[in-house]
């Protein structure tokens, strides 16, 4: 039981570091901590996995992102102001 929850402990220090890291990186590092803990844990991995998926950023959304800056850009051009 204290085994356990020592290595829940480790898993959640190891996915907070993670949390500031983005794209591919993230899933090799979630994906290496959950194959090192394992057992019990299995199941805090399929959590965890969510939440970066939560997390990082889609195409969809950065292409998004950069469609409205475009047309906010193009509306400062036409106002006589730069970008």
């Amino acid at each position: 039981m204290i085994r356990t929850i020592r290595t829940s402990g480790i898993l959640v220090a190891v996915i907070s570091a993670t949390l500031m890291l983005q794209g591919c990186l993230v899933g090799a590092v979630v994906g290496t901590a959950g194959a090192i803990v394992g057992g019990a844990a299995q199941a805090t991995g399929a959590v965890v996995g969510a939440g970066v998926d939560a997390v990082t950023t889609s195409d969809e959304e950065t292409r998004a992102k950069r469609e409205r800056e475009q047309r906010r850009c193009e509306q400062r051009q036409r106002r006589g102001r730069d970008c």
